[in-house]
């Protein structure tokens, strides 16, 4: 089973990449977790859809080979990060080529504050429905603040937190069966 996981956020010390890269080895044996870059896409241009970027065409690939997705995500100004909004867009486009349509998604982040990411979540959920793509509804996961949760190293310490991937893993793995 392989699966893409998505980070909203491109900043080197990213707790949400730190997040997906815990959820690798909790992931079942038969899981396989790949994390894409999306830090080199152009901002997409509906202009270019007719010789469409190659790191573009890369990710819709990739996308579209997943049995599944996982989405982290960060919250900037109670949304979504652009860099994460723009990777969406160019993997599903152009218009008739979705590449999420029907992939199970699984969405969550962490954020420095108690919220987590939740109105960030609620905005890419409402996407990814739009997308037609079967989001995960439980478990909701809303992680922060993530220097209670990860170390200096970025390693994420809170066992609870862990368990909670791990069932999420779980879930997403059954949808993908």
């Amino acid at each position: 089973m392989n699966i893409l996981a998505i980070s909203g956020s491109v900043r080197k010390d990213s707790f949400n990449t730190a997040l997906l890269r815990t959820m690798q080895p909790l992931a079942p044996p038969e899981m396989q977790i790949e994390i894409a870059d999306i830090s080199g896409l152009p901002l997409y241009n509906q202009d270019s859809e007719g010789t469409f970027p190659a790191v573009a065409q890369a990710l819709k690939d990739k996308v579209e080979a997943a049995d599944g997705i996982i989405i982290a995500t960060p919250e900037y100004n109670r949304s979504v990060p652009g860099v994460l909004k723009n990777a969406i867009d160019w993997a599903s486009r152009p218009w008739g080529k979705n590449s999420f349509a029907g992939k199970p998604v699984l969405i969550m982040g962490v954020s420095v504050g108690k919220l987590g990411t939740a109105v960030a979540q609620s905005h890419l959920k409402q996407i990814m429905v739009y997308l037609d793509a079967s989001v995960i509804g439980q478990p909701e996961l809303y992680f922060g603040p993530a220097h209670e949760l990860f170390d200096e190293a970025g390693n994420l310490t809170d066992v609870s937190t862990k368990e909670l991937l791990t069932k999420a893993l779980g879930v997403l793995a059954s949808r993908t069966a």
